[in-house]
């Protein structure tokens, strides 16, 4: 009874989770300059530099440094879409 319990519980609680933060890791592993992102806090910038854990934002404030654990995959896809095309699009906007 407890091992079906246990098998219950790791199949819709464990395994999404450990999924999940792999994909975040990818993300954050595959961060370039340039890219605009969206922190866990909210907070909305692009990334002029990156060091092994840290990233320097560009805000409308002035330039913010954070560690890269902070990134939100999720809040970034959902504001700049899947694969951050917004920087591309302004981009050959300036060119033009």
């Amino acid at each position: 009874m407890f091992a079906i319990i246990f098998i219950i519980f790791y199949f819709f609680m464990i395994r999404p989770q450990v999924r999940k933060q792999k994909n975040e890791k990818i993300f954050q592993d595959n961060l370039q300059k340039g890219r605009y992102i969206v922190t866990n806090s909210g907070i909305h910038g692009k990334i002029l530099d990156i060091t092994n854990n840290i990233c320097i934002l560009e805000t409308i404030s002035g330039k913010i440094k954070f560690e890269k654990n902070v990134i939100s995959k999720e809040l970034t896809q959902i504001r700049y879409g899947s694969n951050n095309f917004y920087l591309e699009k302004k981009d050959k906007k300036k060119q033009k």
